[in-house]
């Protein structure tokens, strides 16, 4: 059997709102088209941070539009011959991208370290996006596949494949494709290189996957079954133009690092063209741009997965499975700061004055043996300002058990139940600020990353879960009431119950500084506290306590680095609030005619009306205080207890 499918898909994203009343020049930080609204203003936390309080929305100012349009082919062929299974195929896409503008900062957002930073004009620095220049990506990707599942007995069932991906690598149409490399020494380059391609180098001309696939019964009586497999998969990357377009000289993301606003803003609105950026021929005049950017030399993200399964009939109806799986991923893009200051080892007996790019009024002596940033040190690349580029340099696990029990529909009763056990293990979890809610945005040490790995933001180590469908036994012929009829027998029949509960442990979270205490210069500010040597008691006081005390953890457990300095509290340190879910719904068919049916449902969502937290605040520190907001919960996960009523047509 042969088939062929193509297809064809365009989405786009246009933001271009004005104001419901105009805002004088006065309050406007970037000048040019589309212009219209003053940009965001963001107290505490980082400047991609979700905890921060934001008093003018962060994101998508305008203008900004964005735009994706794929055409894909594939080709499958499957055939028989003997005891082979055989089946290949190709396929093919085609992947256009459009970006104008950004849809953070381009406005230009204001970042103040504290409330009484923002009311003495105080800030830490000013983004903004001006001379915004349209880009266009295009790729192509490809692949092939040929599998050969092999009858070898009866009761046993090989399956070997083999996959290939490839990608021609993303390109600008126009040769506008701008990214920053980096010298001999790691440093970025202080000019981004222009070309059509993104990349130095193309390391996905050839990803071979290799699978292969074993189903056993052990007895051949159809009462076990063994299962095991082995796969090698990628991701190929083709949605990376958000990366490109904040990098000079067709597009910039300007820093204004510690300059008063009224100052910045003295002769008006911030020009929206995009001069050249400092240099060592030219060291003031000129702006300081903080690029994005990918890896030049990236490569496709790759997960190695591998399960076992077994499986055992205990009645005709009932089985009991228990299950294990894992894998193991490697190049995934991981958002860093590549031109933050590396820290050093203090060797001096008598200490070392640390404090990086903080002011001199903070900064500190540190005893011998500690890892520090020295005081007054400059970024690698003075010329550059704080980026956020993906590396491909990520890695992740997972190890995982189930045991689950299936009912088989007998007697109009169907089940399931299955618990599991699993841990993920990562670097970073995620790129953007959705995805980083609870830990930072960016990694913490860039020289050693292993010091970054921990549990990831969104592992749930115990997971159970059950769901079930009864056909109540009443109506004609039923056990009860089964010598009903008429309009008796039509009310009290063909209902059925169905419910599914869900059970999770909550997901972990990393308590932050909420500044940049270390003084890399990292504006996400990924910093850490320490562990309280002299605390006692429970760290994390749960939802019960957090009810009474407003605190789901207790930030006493915490205390302030030394300026300069790095902490020692773990990604995942602490675990959030557990989730309770009970869904349940009644529903009766009605049959109409011999074709049409209707059926009324009433479902419940969250019955028990059980409460399920958020996890908490995590900026624990708000300057050299305890933040009132640490530990607390301000949000809860939707559903409140609902019933709803539904009539459907069936034909």
């Amino acid at each position: 059997m042969n088939t062929a499918n193509f297809g064809w898909s365009r989405a786009w994203a246009d933001q271009t709102a004005d104001p419901l009343e105009p805002f004088p020049d006065s309050l406007i930080f970037l000048s040019g088209p589309g212009r219209k609204a003053p940009g965001a203003l963001i107290i505490g936390g980082g400047t991609a941070t979700a905890q921060a309080s934001t008093f003018t929305s962060a994101n998508g100012q305008n203008p900004f539009n964005s735009s994706r349009q794929n055409f894909g082919a594939s080709d499958d062929l499957r055939m028989t011959k003997g005891r082979h299974g055989l089946s290949m195929g190709v396929w093919f896409q085609t992947v256009e991208q459009g970006l104008y503008s950004s849809n953070q900062n381009n406005a230009g957002t204001l970042t103040y370290p504290t409330l009484l930073a923002m009311l003495q004009d105080r800030p830490t620095q000013l983004q903004a996006y001006p001379g915004a220049t349209p880009l266009t990506f295009r790729m192509l990707e490809a692949a092939w596949y040929f599998q050969d599942e092999i009858k070898l007995r009866p009761n046993l069932t090989v399956r070997l494949g083999l996959r290939d991906e490839m990608t021609n690598m993303m390109k600008e149409v126009n040769g506008r494709a701008a990214n920053y490399t980096f010298d001999q020494n790691g440093v970025i380059r202080t000019q981004a290189d222009v070309s059509k391609s993104v990349f130095l180098v193309n390391n996905a001309k050839a990803l071979l996957q290799p699978r292969v696939g074993v189903a056993w019964d052990p007895t051949g009586t159809g009462r076990w079954a063994v299962r095991a497999g082995f796969g090698i998969h990628n991701d190929l990357l083709d949605n990376l133009g958000n990366r490109l377009n904040q990098n000079p000289p067709f597009n910039a993301r300007l820093v204004i690092p510690q300059t008063p606003l009224l100052t910045i803003l003295k002769d008006g609105p911030i020009p929206d063209t995009t001069p050249a950026p400092c240099n060592p021929e030219t060291t003031s005049g000129c702006p300081l741009y903080a690029p994005g950017g990918l890896d030049p030399k990236m490569y496709t993200p790759t997960t190695q997965e591998w399960s076992l399964e077994v499986e055992r009939g205990i009645t005709q109806d009932l089985a009991l499975e228990l299950s294990y799986s894992g894998y193991q991923s490697y190049h995934i893009p991981t958002a860093m700061d590549t031109n933050a200051i590396r820290p050093v080892r203090c060797e001096n007996p008598s200490g070392c004055l640390a404090g990086g790019i903080l002011a001199a009024s903070q900064w500190n002596m540190v005893p011998q043996g500690t890892e520090y940033i020295p005081a007054g040190a400059t970024r690698p690349n003075r010329f550059v300002g704080s980026t956020s580029t993906w590396m491909s340099v990520g890695t992740a696990s997972y190890h995982g058990g189930t045991v689950s029990l299936t009912k088989r529909a007998r007697s109009g009763l169907t089940f399931k139940t299955s618990y599991t056990f699993s841990k993920v293990l990562d670097i970073a979890s995620g790129l953007l600020s959705g995805g980083h809610q609870n830990e930072a945005g960016s990694i913490l040490h860039l020289v050693d990353l292993r010091r970054n790995k921990g549990v990831a933001s969104y592992n749930q180590q115990h997971q159970f879960s059950t769901n079930f469908l009864y056909q109540l036994p009443f109506g004609k012929g039923r056990a009860f009431g089964s010598g009903a009829s008429g309009w008796v027998d039509k009310l009290i029949s063909d209902w059925q119950w169905n419910g599914i509960l869900n059970v999770r442990s909550g997901y972990p979270f990393l308590p932050l500084v909420g500044s940049g205490r270390s003084g890399n210069g990292e504006t996400r500010q990924p910093d850490v506290p320490n562990w309280n040597p002299d605390f006692k008691g429970n760290v994390v006081l749960g939802t019960a306590e957090f009810k009474k005390t407003g605190h789901f953890f207790d930030p006493n457990a915490f205390s302030l680095p030394l300026a300069g300095t790095f902490g020692n509290v773990g990604r995942g340190a602490l675990t959030g609030p557990a989730y309770v879910g009970l869904n349940t719904s009644f529903q009766k068919r009605i049959p109409l005619k011999e074709r049409l049916n209707m059926q009324f449902r009433v479902e419940g969502f969250n019955v028990l009306n059980h409460a399920n937290f958020r996890f908490p605040q995590i900026i624990v520190f708000s300057g050299s205080s305890f933040a009132g907001s640490a530990g607390v919960i301000n949000e809860t996960l939707p559903p409140e207890r609902q019933i709803q009523f539904a009539l459907r047509l069936e034909f």
